[in-house]
């Protein structure tokens, strides 16, 4: 993407003299490389600018500035200064700087570029994600005390030595931390034991400060508000407010933008936050940690749909960083680096795994299914109700269930048919009890429904949801507390105090000193979803809700002891959380996928758009025969989607024709084609 520097047409000419139509130039490295803010392909890279002598100062590389193209004034980042452009161009003046605060690095545009390069992507997308919006009355602020150096006082209670005391209970952990105190770039894939001393937000803060002894930076990407919420309070404990950095979209603008700087100007060695931090400018950046990749939360919504994995894994090869990836269970990708030999497993011993998980009970086993006549019929299995009534006299119980809502869908109580909405065809819900349903697309209520089939006019539920499992329990266990946790109604913790927590998958609080019991409902509807990833996704819920449960006791039974009960039919996701072991479960779907040639095996694109647009482009596409093509698929509205099926070794040859070709088209104005390289929930 760089051009080369060659002799310009300014070679010859004195800059610090006025020329016509042109103001003096700056007498040193006359020319600005800018990125400009388009998102056209065939306009994704960098273009010449002269820098005014009055801006010479403040036209350093990494500043906002404005200039002129095409008819309009757009933003952009000075990327580099140069000495000469390339010959027979006739190059503008910068506009001007917008701000002296350097807010794209090198290291981080580097970044970037390769981000951009491996999803087949413009630049500017990614810097979007990159750099939070500018807020001018935060560059004015004067820091704080605490942010005035590079390094922030530690707690009281913070230790002298960073210890190591978590990590080195893993196999290899104390190799990985030792490389790490001595300044080395150590790449790592581990599954967390649960019921540990401060859990995983302690273990990933031992890797941080042994790091950050060595005299380099950390960056600690989470998921959700939630983990960040969690972390947030291990660091402030251990080594105060002031000694990071947390950058989340959720924290709003005002307060991500003065995070972000802190970062910028070097006064943050420490950050933490969600997939977006995954580009922080952390200065001499020396261990990169992401907590559960497996996470869906992990992968941007927007073009060019990167995945803050793959962020991570593309800037410590870049910066030479160490990197950790460490989750409650195994993705596929994260056990592909450790086939591959990239990164190295800490694996847990099984004594001590043993020692600290708790007791997981298949509700389906034949054992459990002779004591329950009724288990397929039951919402709640008779295994799950005892586990749930006994753990009550000793704290709070989880329980996990698949959707939101009172009753997310309905369907006709005599054929079984789905209700649907007259109006847009849309799927009937029902809220509460005593509602009417209505529509979900277009909230029009369908009073007087009836089914389009056979004429009944009675409903029944096809799917249960939060509110109306909560409301059972409720009639289940009268004298007990039921507390509801949804993406909508998002709660972060709950006391130590009898009582019943319906969460949906992903928003399930904390408990304070850990769930006596976790009941993980509906497992054969989430297992009933198609798709590649369904059983990966399940587990990995499954384990994710599993760490919050209390370890078992000393005599393995309780009072004290924590306990989990899956419902479902049986199957290898169900035997590996009861196993305790989803790196074994990972390691044989990676086997299959590779049988297969299905990813992440092997990596995938996705060409969609209008059918003859779709189909030319695929035609003009020049691969070998080695990249394997499925298509067209016929989409709504006249959509053609083709899939690509190509090998590590040949992705950046994969992606470099598809964004050329995409540049191509762009500018001999075709319609644009969407392009997405390893998409989730296509397969």
């Amino acid at each position: 993407m760089e051009k080369a520097a060659q002799p310009s047409l300014l070679a010859g000419f004195d800059l610090s003299s006025p020329m016509p139509g042109i103001p003096n130039m700056a007498s040193e490295l006359p020319v600005a490389r800018v990125v400009i803010d388009s998102a056209v392909p065939h306009l994704d890279r960098p273009f010449d600018y002269l820098v005014p002598a009055e801006l010479d100062a403040a036209a350093q590389p990494g500043v906002r500035v404005k200039v002129r193209f095409g008819g309009q004034e757009l933003a952009g980042y000075l990327a580099e200064r140069l000495e000469h452009s390339e010959p027979g161009l006739k190059l503008q003046p910068l506009r001007t700087v917008v701000s002296p605060e350097i807010v794209l690095s090198a290291p981080v545009l580097a970044v970037a570029r390769a981000v951009a390069e491996r999803y087949a992507g413009g630049v500017w997308d990614v810097l979007r994600s990159a750099v939070p919006a500018r807020m001018a009355r935060v560059e004015t602020e004067k820091p704080v005390a605490d942010e005035s150096a590079p390094e922030a006082e530690p707690a009281e209670n913070s230790p002298d030595e960073p210890s190591d005391a978590l990590l080195t209970e893993y196999h290899g952990g104390a190799e990985f931390a030792q490389a790490l105190r001595a300044g080395g770039a150590p790449r790592a894939v581990l599954s967390a034991v649960p019921n540990r001393p401060g859990d995983w937000p302690v273990l990933l803060l031992e890797a941080a400060e042994l790091t950050l002894a060595s005299g380099r930076g950390v960056l600690i990407v989470v998921p959700d508000a939630r983990d960040l919420a969690r972390l947030c309070a291990t660091l402030d404990g251990r080594i105060g407010a002031h000694a990071y950095a947390r950058l989340s979209a959720e924290d709003g603008a005002t307060p991500r933008y003065r995070s972000f700087l802190r970062v910028a100007r070097g006064h943050a060695r420490l950050v933490v936050g969600t997939r977006n931090a995954a580009f922080a400018p952390v200065r001499d950046l020396g261990l990169a940690v992401i907590w559960d990749d497996a996470d869906t939360s992990h992968a941007e919504p927007r073009a060019p749909y990167h995945h803050a994995r793959e962020v991570l894994l593309l800037r410590c090869g870049i910066e030479n960083a160490g990197l950790l990836l460490a989750a409650p269970g195994r993705s596929a990708e994260a056990q592909r680096l450790v086939r591959s030999g990239w990164a190295k497993e800490l694996g847990a011993d099984r004594k001590l795994l043993r020692a600290h998980a708790p007791r997981v009970i298949a509700a389906s086993d034949e054992f459990e299914a002779d004591r329950d006549p009724l288990l397929h019929a039951a919402r709640l299995p008779a295994a799950a109700w005892r586990e749930a009534k006994a753990a009550l006299a000793h704290g709070p119980v989880l329980v996990q269930v698949a959707r939101t809502g009172f009753m997310p869908a309905l369907r006709c109580e005599r054929c079984r048919t789905p209700a649907r909405c007259t109006a847009c065809n849309g799927p009937l819900a029902l809220d509460d009890a005593r509602g009417a349903p209505a529509c979900g697309w277009c909230g029009r209520v369908a009073n007087g429904w009836n089914c389009v089939e056979c004429g009944f006019m009675r409903l029944r539920a096809a799917s249960i949801g939060a509110d109306r499992t909560a409301e059972e329990l409720g009639r289940a266990f009268p004298n007990i507390k039921v507390v509801a946790a949804t993406g909508a109604k998002p709660l972060y913790t709950v006391p130590s105090v009898p009582a019943l927590v319906v969460a949906t998958p992903g928003a399930e609080p904390v408990a304070e000193n850990g769930y006596a019991a976790v009941l993980l409902l509906d497992g054969d509807r989430m297992m009933a979803r198609e798709g590649l990833r369904t059983g990966e996704e399940v587990l990995n819920r499954w384990m994710g809700a599993a760490h919050l449960a209390r370890g078992r006791d000393a005599s393995g039974g309780r009072p004290g002891g924590g306990t989990v009960v899956v419902a479902g039919e049986p199957g290898e996701p169900m035997r590996a959380l009861v196993r305790f072991d989803a790196a074994a479960y990972a390691e044989a779907e990676l086997d299959e996928r590779r049988t297969l040639g299905l990813p992440p095996a092997v990596r995938t694109a996705m060409v969609k758009g209008p059918a003859a647009t779709a189909d030319k482009f695929m035609a003009a596409l020049a691969l070998g025969e080695e990249v394997r093509r499925h298509g067209p698929v016929l989409l709504g509205e006249g959509e053609h989607r083709w899939l690509l099926f190509f090998s590590y070794a040949q992705g950046p040859a994969v992606t470099a024709a598809l964004r050329a070709l995409r540049a191509t088209f762009s500018a001999a104005k075709e319609p644009i084609v969407s392009i997405r390289i390893d998409p989730d929930g296509i397969l």
